[in-house]
């Protein structure tokens, strides 16, 4: 069986002025056909990122200016991985957010992200709630633990939501201190966010946790409003 390789053919200026007039004739915008077409309108890059965040933060908006400072500090630290490449998040300063239920820290956690994006750097991202985080590496039948542990361990940027949520347990205790200590260690960025207070932390995680927070976390303590019951009032 004989087969034809052909090279693709163009169509000449005579030809696109016939489908033109075509399908002016026919009362249809050459617009609307473009739009059936089967390729998808490129993604840009914060939409991509919206994809991938709860809907309640796709919108949101960092503000607060300790966490713009963040924001700022980690720009300034990220690097190429070669020339003409988009700059990346690899290495930079973490941020500690205590404050009341619904003061608005996870929005700022969310936002911060958006915000990076938003400038142009590339971000591997991950957020998870600490109870979340437990109940994923809680050792079961047919789970790699201990990989998925690292694999969260060495994610370029991580937020942990409602730590200091879930009960406290040696278990609990232990895998806090060895993500933390991971992520001390080689200088990754990590959002946290709790309801307790910053001087009730060492009670909660201990002293090998709370010592390393202390080193490589700046405190933020929110306004104790619950933004989401002053909205709700409104």
């Amino acid at each position: 069986m004989r087969t034809h390789n052909r090279e693709p053919q163009t169509l000449g200026e005579g030809t696109l002025d016939r489908m033109a007039r075509i399908l002016a004739a026919r009362n249809i915008d050459r617009a609307d056909v473009a739009a059936l077409s089967d390729e998808p309108e490129p993604l840009s890059l914060l939409d991509a990122l919206s994809a991938g965040m709860p809907p309640r933060y796709r919108a949101a908006v960092a503000d607060h200016p300790q966490v713009l400072a963040w924001i700022r500090e980690v720009t300034e630290a990220a690097v190429a991985p070669s020339p003409g490449a988009r700059r990346q998040v690899t290495t930079g300063p973490s941020l500690l957010m205590a404050g009341v239920v619904g003061a608005g820290k996870t929005h700022q956690a969310y936002g911060a992200v958006r915000d990076l994006v938003q400038g142009g750097i590339g971000v591997r991202w991950r957020a998870t709630t600490a109870a979340d985080l437990y109940a994923e590496l809680r050792p079961r039948q047919g789970v790699d633990s201990e990989r998925d542990l690292a694999v969260i361990s060495r994610c370029p940027l991580l937020i942990i939501d409602d730590l200091g949520a879930a009960r406290a347990t040696e278990w609990t205790e232990e895998i806090t201190y060895r993500l933390i200590n991971r992520r001390y260690n080689h200088m990754l960025p990590t959002l946290i966010t709790t309801n307790l207070r910053i001087s009730d932390l060492r009670a909660y995680l201990g002293d090998r946790v709370a010592s390393r927070l202390a080193q490589m976390t700046t405190r933020v303590e929110f306004e104790p409003v619950d933004r989401r019951r002053s909205r709700a009032a409104a």
